[in-house]
């Protein structure tokens, strides 16, 4: 397998990635009375900071919504690694090593807070990325 194609597959997976976290945190319902009390609290209680006024809620959105722009720049970045894989695969350097470090965190994170569809995601990003790095070297020489 040459690292052109891992790093596309994982330009693919990341934008499936950032398509499902998107819908799945703004689709969010909490199950049961608690867990809606606590979203409602989020998005009822206000707050001013600076000159804006602001939510928990919006807070959660902004946040999950910034998630979804690193995803996407992850895909492009993913992307371009290929292309350089093909073209200039020692501009590469440690950047593959850093980008698939950068998912085994993810994976940690996903493990610990979010469960088994992010963890399963983010562990196959961690193999494809680490065995695409590993393949740039051969391919620099």
């Amino acid at each position: 397998m040459r690292a052109i194609w891992l790093y596309r597959t994982a330009a693919i997976l990341l934008v499936l990635f950032a398509a499902g976290h998107t819908f799945g945190f703004l689709s969010f319902t909490a199950t049961t009375p608690e867990g809606r009390a606590v979203f409602d609290a989020m998005n009822r209680v206000h707050f001013t900071q600076r000159s804006g006024t602001y939510s928990y809620g919006n807070f959660y959105r902004g946040f999950g919504l910034s998630c979804t722009v690193s995803m996407l720049l992850s895909a492009y970045l993913a992307w371009h690694l290929g292309q350089l894989s093909r073209a200039l695969p020692q501009a590469i350097g440690a950047l593959g090593w850093v980008f698939a470090a950068a998912q085994v965190a993810g994976l940690v994170f996903s493990l610990r807070y979010f469960g088994g569809p992010p963890a399963v995601f983010s562990a196959v990003l961690v193999i494809i990325l680490g065995w695409a790095a590993w393949l740039v070297p051969a391919q620099a020489r």
